[in-house]
């Protein structure tokens, strides 16, 4: 007889990075402990890892943590390790969590009791940044947990959360057997899901304390403006309907222009990296003619390095501001004192 399914499966793609998995699962085998056993599986997908995963997979299946180990013959790829991943997921609920980032504290034990209670189509927890302690480095504070009868207004609410894998736990049984493969190119498999889940479900919900601890800097190897900007904005189109309207996705993409694109462009200008011309034409085809791109991001991309810098650090902090993320900015202007 086939054991039940889970209720919640946490879903990690990992390549190459042995020593975060195992900050990982360190602290899953502590949040799992506070559950009722079989509620929740931990699945690991290895995308063919030359470095010590598989020992450290081996070392926490010994040490009690119920984990599931798939390990790819050969890499596939990132969007295809992420694909695999929602795909082989038993949970009703799959919360795909980045191999370096971290549930904090009690969090995993508040999720499941939510789960529970209530249906969701997606519920979104809040991230902040750490460098070295995510526990010392959390910015405090609370939240509510704002439950949307409207999808569209959820996903305003978000933002820019929807494109962070291990922000999002996504409703599986509301999506018909979705084959994530298809989705598969522009790093964004993971925005497809979500939109899907949301836009099926009556209700989804915003838990707006910080729960979850992504290691900061630390993922690259693509063009921000090509992935945020461009195959973002084809992702949001290809899923309009009645209730992903033009009007909608203007309002998702008003967060990212006040929120999210100051921020990653101020730091593409201070650090001198990245292709602005193609980022300004990127921009200029999506964004040109509104009024909030042409006064408040524009000027990051097009003026003097100097002007620039002091304008997108002005953008920056008041974005942080509207989108209530100014606690973890000052938090982390903090640790940076701190540190010196």
């Amino acid at each position: 007889m086939d054991a039940p399914s889970p209720l919640l499966t946490i879903a990690i793609p990992t390549w190459n990075r042995a020593a975060y998995l195992a900050l990982n699962l360190e602290q899953l085998h502590r949040l799992v402990a506070e559950i009722s056993p079989g509620l929740v599986e931990i699945l690991i997908s290895d995308n063919a890892s030359p470095d010590a995963t598989r020992d450290v997979v081996d070392a926490a299946i010994a040490g009690g943590t119920p984990i599931r180990y798939l390990c790819n013959a050969e890499n596939i790829g990132s969007d295809a390790n992420i694909a695999q991943c929602f795909n082989e997921a038993r949970g009703t609920y799959v919360l795909i969590l980045g191999d370096d980032d971290l549930l904090i504290d009690g969090s995993l034990a508040m999720l499941v009791a939510l789960l529970q209670r209530q249906k969701f189509g997606v519920v979104t927890l809040r991230p902040y940044g750490y460098d070295q302690d995510f526990r010392a480095e959390h910015p405090g504070g609370g939240g509510r947990n704002r439950v949307f009868d409207s999808p569209a207004a959820f996903l305003a609410a978000i933002g820019p959360l929807m494109t962070l894998i291990s922000g999002c736990v996504v409703n599986k049984g509301l999506m018909g057997g979705v084959d994530a493969r298809q989705f598969c190119g522009g790093n964004l498999v993971q925005v497809h899901l979500v939109l899907i889940a949301a836009l099926a479900a009556k209700q989804n919900c915003f838990l707006e304390r910080y729960l979850v601890a992504c290691k900061r800097n630390n993922s690259g190897g693509y063009d921000f403006s090509s992935v945020f900007v461009t195959s973002f904005a084809a992702v949001l189109d290809a899923h309009r309907n009645a209730e992903l309207t033009p009007q909608a996705i203007m309002q998702i993409e008003r967060g990212f222009l006040i929120g999210y694109y100051p921020y990653y462009l101020l730091r593409q200008r201070l650090a001198r990296v990245g292709d602005m011309q193609g980022a300004a034409k990127r921009f200029e085809d999506r964004f040109g003619g509104r009024m909030l791109f042409d006064l408040w991001v524009k000027p990051i991309i097009l003026l003097p390095r100097p002007l620039a810098l002091a304008w997108g650090a002005m953008a920056t902090l008041i974005g942080r501001l509207i989108s209530g993320d100014l606690r973890r900015g000052l938090m982390f202007a903090v640790n940076k004192w701190r540190a010196k």
